[in-house]
């Protein structure tokens, strides 16, 4: 990590699988801190950060792993005060989203100016597809999808469990209209570059920034787009696509990444 003054670190799939932390991430991001580097977790949680870390702590990460954290949920949240009235989908736990904002929530239809999506209800026994008469009353209505998390599905404990981008995936494929400003897209990556700034007092140049994550249509696709290095993690939820766990196939995992028209400058099975 000595070649870079900042590290953008995924959370999910990279520091934990949603039920247990790993010791191997957490020793590595307190290294690079130890060594000189700004350690910035940016995540598709669509929460505040605030939330984000509580969560890390539940699982025992220590505060020390980090200098900051941007979720895309903090991002998100200039997109639903410009939207104004906003009728929600995802569960309670992610009514926080909306603290301190002045938009209003609303229950009817008619009296939005946008949907705001942070996940499915129940991302165990639902798929995206049940949603589909819901999104079509919101096609009738003409309202826009704010999505909260683009991330299309996340391991929870060795299961794939369904994200609200999944859902902003079938909406756009009915024709509705969808704005993100998580990962892959260019806000967060501009806030925490700015976030990494405030914490060093200095600018930073992109060719000291390094990305670390496991998603290829969210990190990969993220960190390319933003011009950054990028230190894919192979154990992560694309791992079948280039042979076990511990011992990809370099050929096939480069393949994936280029027929996705991506690349990785490192990468390692899992963060250590």
């Amino acid at each position: 990590m000595y070649d870079y003054d900042v590290v953008f670190c995924d959370v999910w799939g990279v520091l934990h699988n949603g039920v247990a932390a790993w010791p191997t991430a957490i020793q590595a991001l307190q290294a690079a801190r130890e060594g000189g580097a700004c350690v910035i977790m940016v995540t598709n949680a669509p929460r505040p950060w605030q939330q984000v870390r509580q969560y890390m702590q539940r699982l025992e990460v220590p505060d020390t792993i980090c200098d900051g954290i941007i979720s895309s949920g903090d991002v998100t949240r200039q997109l639903i005060e410009d939207a104004g009235f906003v009728a929600h989908l995802g569960p309670d736990k992610d009514d926080n989203l909306y603290d301190g904002l002045t938009a209003k929530r609303v229950t009817e239809l008619k009296d939005a100016k946008a949907i705001v999506c942070t996940g499915l209800m129940d991302d165990v026994n639902e798929h995206p597809t049940d949603y589909h008469d819901q999104m079509h009353e919101w096609l009738r209505h003409r309202l826009p999808m704010i999505c909260a998390n683009p991330d299309i599905v996340v391991e929870v404990g060795g299961r794939l469990a369904w994200c609200a981008g999944a859902l902003a995936r079938e909406y756009k494929k009915l024709g509705g209209d969808v704005s993100m400003a998580g990962k892959p897209y260019a806000p967060i990556y501009e806030q925490g570059l700015e976030l990494a700034e405030k914490y060093l007092g200095k600018a930073i140049n992109k060719s000291r920034v390094i990305a670390i994550g496991d998603g290829q249509p969210i990190d990969v696709t993220g960190a390319n787009n933003a011009e950054i290095d990028l230190l894919f993690i192979s154990n992560g939820i694309h791992v079948n696509e280039y042979g076990s766990k511990n011992n990809p196939d370099m050929d096939a995992l480069i393949h994936f990444l280029h027929k996705h028209d991506n690349t990785a400058k490192y990468t390692m099975p899992a963060l250590r």
